[in-house]
């Protein structure tokens, strides 16, 4: 009996329902980038392995890009059946095509996130090198931090949506070990 090695191409139909506007986070920093845009466009059509897509978009950023996208739940992946003698590979692909926005906020907090997710500010920076360093002192608490460094607690969130080692666990912020 003959085997067929096959992948079936469906687009998702998905819609990303955005409860909490810390979710914007990671879909503007990917709308906001060009080669972030295409990596998603491309996941949108198909299955695509790292090594795929880096074919279509000539960029070192492809990995950084693949986290934001997990991060903000907006790609699935699998790992892609290999011919024989070859290393199975993780293949990836857009998980929605669709968004609606359900949440109410108020500006100043919808300012922090526009300013978190399209800002290349340095301040940005420094404010990201100070939380670590209260992390490595063990004070994770997103609301002691806000108040230390005079900014809301959906700034903190929203930043642990733009670093891909920052996570927010309960109302604690926590480093990720991801190997950088």
């Amino acid at each position: 009996m003959e085997r067929y090695n096959y992948r079936v191409f469906t687009v998702p139909g998905h819609i990303r329902i955005v409860n909490d506007p810390v979710e914007l986070v990671p879909l503007l920093m990917t709308f906001n980038d060009p080669s972030f845009k295409k990596v998603y466009e491309l996941l949108n059509k198909s299955w695509l392995t790292e090594d795929e897509i880096r074919a279509h978009v000539d960029s070192d950023r492809v990995p950084l890009c693949l986290q934001i996208l997990k991060k903000g739940n907006l790609v699935e992946e699998q790992w892609r059946m290999p011919k024989p003698g070859a290393k199975p590979q993780k293949e990836f692909r857009a998980t929605y095509n669709k968004f609606r926005a359900n949440f109410q906020c108020n500006l100043s907090d919808l300012s922090d996130i526009l300013y978190i997710s399209l800002s290349n500010d340095e301040n940005l920076r420094n404010v990201v090198e100070q939380i670590e360093a209260e992390l490595g002192k063990g004070k994770n608490s997103i609301n002691d931090l806000s108040r230390k460094f005079s900014v809301s607690p959906i700034f903190i969130k929203g930043l642990a949506k733009r670093i891909t080692y920052l996570d927010v666990k309960g109302q604690g912020l926590v480093l990720l070990d991801t190997g950088r």
